[in-house]
C-alpha cells in the first residue's frame, strides 16, 4: 500500500464539528489487526448527522466518517482472514469509536469483518450496507418471534429511506403483504415498484387517541418513533411484532401498556451496531440468500465519486433522498 492515502476526517474545534479530506498514514488510524483497501462506502442519515455536526455521533475525535465499508483485505493477523478476501464492515463502532469507511484504507478488528456473500459484489454489498443489514436484522428478529406472511400485512414507516426501501423489498420477496407509510406522495410509484402493495401518506393517517384502535397490522418496521410508533402500538393485531429502528420523527414514545397486555403486541428494539458476531454472520448469510433484495438497481441507483462526498450530506438532513447512495472510494 502507499505511504499516504486520502480520508474524509471529522474533528472538533472550539466546540464545533469540522470535516474535510486529509492525507493520512496507516499509523494515524485507530488500532486493528486487519487492513482493508476500501473500494466502496455509503451515505446514511447517521453519516450526515456526524459530518454536519447535527448529531453527536462520534464519541471521540478525530475519526474518519462512514459507518459502512467494503473492499479487499491487504493484510491480516487473523488466520481466518486472508489477504485478497472480499469483505465488508458495517456498524461495529465505525465512525463512532473507530475510524470509518470514508478512507482509501481502513484498519479494523477482525471480529467486525464479514465476508461479502458469495455472488455479491462490493458495490451490491454497499447498496445494501447498514440500512439493508438493519432491515434484514429486523425481519430476522420478527420471524424468530413468530412473524409469518399469512399473519397479515406488515407496515413500513419512513418507507422511502434506505432502511424502509430495502425492508419493503425483502418483505415482498418473503411473500408478505407490504404497506408503505411515507410523507412523499410523489414517490408512490417508486414504492410500488420495489414491492409495496399499498401506500399510505402520513398526513392522511388518523393517529387516534384511544389506548387501542382498530387492529390493522400483523407487523411493523418503524423508522420514525414518536407519535407514529405510538400509533403502531395502538393498531397492531394480536401477537404482532413492531421492530423499532429509527427516530426520524421523535425519540419519545407516549403510549400505554394495554396493547402489550391485551393484544400481546411485541416491541423489538433493533441495534445494528452492537450485534453479536454470530448473529451478524447469520443475518448477512440471509442477505446473500432468501433476503437478498431484488430491486437494488432501483433502490441503490445513486453512485457518488469520493470527491463529491462533502456536498452530499445536506440532502439527507433535508429529507430529500430516496433509496441508497453508494460512494466509490477507489
Amino acid at each position: 500500500m502507499t505511504d499516504k492515502f486520502r480520508a474524509y476526517r471529522i474533528d472538533e474545534q472550539d466546540g464545533n464539528v469540522v470535516a474535510g479530506f486529509q492525507e493520512l498514514a496507516l499509523e494515524d488510524l485507530t488500532p486493528g489487526n486487519v487492513v482493508i483497501k476500501v473500494s466502496h462506502s455509503t451515505i446514511n442519515y447517521k453519516d450526515a448527522l456526524a459530518a454536519t455536526g447535527s448529531g453527536r455521533i462520534l464519541r471521540r475525535y478525530p475519526l474518519n466518517g462512514g459507518i459502512d465499508l467494503a473492499g479487499t483485505v491487504v493484510s491480516s493477523e487473523d488466520a481466518e482472514l486472508q489477504a485478497g478476501a472480499s469483505v465488508l464492515v458495517n456498524g461495529c463502532g465505525l465512525s463512532e469509536t473507530v475510524d470509518g469507511g470514508y478512507s482509501e484504507f481502513a484498519r479494523v478488528d477482525s471480529a467486525s469483518v464479514v465476508p461479502i456473500p458469495q455472488g455479491m459484489t462490493a458495490n451490491e454489498a454497499m447498496q445494501i450496507g447498514t440500512a439493508g443489514y438493519t432491515a434484514a436484522l429486523a425481519i430476522h428478529r420478527m420471524e424468530q418471534n413468530g412473524q409469518l406472511p399469512e399473519n397479515g400485512p406488515v407496515v413500513v414507516t419512513g418507507a422511502t429511506g434506505g432502511v424502509g426501501s430495502i425492508a419493503i423489498d425483502m418483505l415482498g420477496r418473503r411473500g408478505y403483504e407490504v404497506v408503505a407509510v411515507t410523507g412523499k406522495g410523489a414517490e408512490e410509484s417508486y414504492l410500488r415498484s420495489i414491492g409495496a402493495q399499498r401506500v399510505l401518506l402520513r398526513e392522511q393517517i388518523d393517529l387516534g387517541k384511544r389506548p387501542m384502535e382498530k387492529a390493522e397490522w400483523a407487523g411493523a418496521i418503524d423508522n420514525l418513533g414518536g407519535d407514529y410508533l405510538a400509533w403502531l402500538t395502538r393498531t397492531m393485531a394480536y401477537g404482532g411484532n413492531i421492530a423499532s429502528i429509527g427516530l426520524a420523527a421523535s425519540h419519545e414514545l407516549n403510549t400505554t401498556v394495554l396493547p402489550f397486555i391485551l393484544r400481546a403486541v411485541c416491541l423489538l428494539g433493533i441495534n445494528s451496531v452492537e450485534t453479536p458476531r454470530d448473529l451478524r454472520l447469520a443475518v448477512w448469510s440471509r442477505i446473500g440468500g432468501d433476503l437478498k433484495p431484488q430491486h437494488l438497481d432501483v433502490i441503490g441507483r445513486r453512485t457518488l465519486p469520493f470527491d463529491e462526498l462533502p456536498g452530499a450530506f445536506q440532502d439527507y438532513m433535508d429529507g430529500a433522498v430516496t433509496g441508497r447512495t453508494v460512494v466509490e472510494i477507489a
